[in-house]
């Protein structure tokens, strides 16, 4: 492991008037790695001070924004408002159609993509995909953030962290950071690094800083997020998981204000379109100016709105087509597992059996007509264990995330390589 000593010769940030700008201290570091195994070259690159962020304290900052980008926060803020509004009058299950691919979006930001097959079938148990494993554990982030938007504190990020990770890296779950990270650069040190977060014995405060941030109630709520996550991303707090835990922390925050009430407006889908720009937010944000991550949020969330009003109508439409197909009696499980099949779209006999709250035998005698009617499909050909998919509705949540994907260069790496 790499030793540490407190430094006494910081550069505190400056004030540019409005928003103060990261600074930096110079630390000591001393590789962990045996001199053997690391060249004349690497060595010397690799010794003697760098230089750690040094993080101004933001609870009781005055958040100044240009009149335009608060005009346009506040645009999409109304149009949040109006989609959370539309789909809280649904009788189909949105809500947790859009958090999954609120998830999904989030991850593909840390270049883990998977299809909605594979996350399906991970969030029944498989541990085959690691990518859609990690995935499903953004998926309980989220729903951890939601129910702790009442109570934002530093235990609710912690327990948002540790709902992420605990399944893949349950060492680091739930704990604030206690080494340096980097991004960018390579794994051997931090120098050369495209950004250093704030040494660790800096976390602790400045995440008791950020939570008195986050508690205020005089800005406006997406901007409040917007600033609130891109704070918390400059502290990077965790080992790995802080961009996905990060826009967890956004949902949290927007359900506090009470500006989300039913459903997770896909923020990240939005942000896919350009992952490059909302890379240079977060740098400009460390300059000196936070009016870039909220005119980049808000117009992440035009994009997601629009995006998932797609996905929404897609899938009506999916589900309308269905009554003519199924030939059984109105009120039978086949049309209960009909309207499941729209947030579940790969299904199991036991999952049939506990969502309809049947019994285990009579579950495939909700699957058969719908197999009847093509609307299912076995694919593992088995005797037992046998798996059902709609592909229907799988195609149109991966046709969601490819409207969502990527269309410029992508942002730095993290923490050895890897954005984290």
């Amino acid at each position: 492991m790499p030793s540490h000593s407190r430094s006494s010769s910081p550069t505190r940030p400056a004030d540019n008037g409005d928003w103060p700008v990261l600074g930096s201290e110079l630390r000591p570091w001393t590789s962990g790695l045996p001199a053997g195994l690391l060249s004349a070259g690497v060595r010397r690159r690799h010794s003697g001070a760098y230089g750690a962020g040094l993080v101004p304290l933001i609870a009781d900052r005055a958040l100044r924004l240009p009149a335009d980008v608060l005009a346009l926060s506040e645009e999409a803020t109304v149009e949040i408002a109006r989609f959370d509004s539309e789909l809280g009058r649904e009788v189909a299950p949105f809500a947790s159609v859009l958090l999954r691919s609120e998830s999904a979006s989030s991850s593909m930001i840390e270049n883990l993509t998977s299809g909605a097959k594979a996350i399906a079938l991970a969030e029944l148990g498989s541990r085959d995909k690691r990518n859609a494993t990690e995935i499903v554990g953004n998926v309980d982030a989220m729903n951890a953030a939601l129910e702790l938007a009442n109570r934002l504190d530093q235990r609710a990020i912690l327990a948002m962290h540790a709902a992420l990770v605990a399944r893949h890296e349950p060492d680091i779950a739930g704990a604030w950071r206690h080494e340096q990270v980097w991004i960018g650069g390579d794994s051997i040190g931090p120098h050369g690094a495209t950004f250093v977060p704030p040494h660790h014995d800096h976390v602790p405060s400045l995440m008791a800083d950020l939570v008195g941030f986050i508690r205020r109630l005089d800005m406006p709520a997406l901007a409040h997020a917007a600033v609130a996550h891109a704070q918390f991303e400059t502290i990077h707090p965790f080992p790995d998981g802080n961009g996905r835990t990060g826009r967890a922390l956004v949902h949290a925050m927007l359900r506090a204000h009470g500006l989300t009430r039913n459903v997770t407006v896909p923020v990240s889908a939005g942000l896919l379109t350009d992952t490059s720009a909302y890379f240079d937010t977060l740098t400009a944000y460390r300059a000196g100016d936070p009016a870039a991550i909220v005119e980049r949020m808000a117009q992440a969330s035009f994009a997601a709105i629009v995006n998932g009003r797609q996905l929404v109508a897609e899938l009506h439409s999916i589900r309308a087509s269905w009554n003519s197909k199924v030939q059984v009696r109105r009120g039978a499980a086949a049309w209960r597992l009909a309207d499941l099949l729209v947030r579940q779209p790969v299904v199991d006999a036991a999952r049939v059996a506990s969502e309809l709250a049947i019994a285990p035998q009579n579950a495939h005698r909700a699957i058969a007509p719908l197999v009847e009617a093509g609307i299912l499909t076995e694919f593992t050909g088995f005797a037992r264990n046998r798996l059902w998919q709609s592909s229907e509705v799988l195609t149109s949540l991966d046709d969601f995330a490819r409207r969502a994907g990527r269309r410029s260069r992508q942002g730095p790496g993290g923490v050895g390589g890897r954005f984290a």
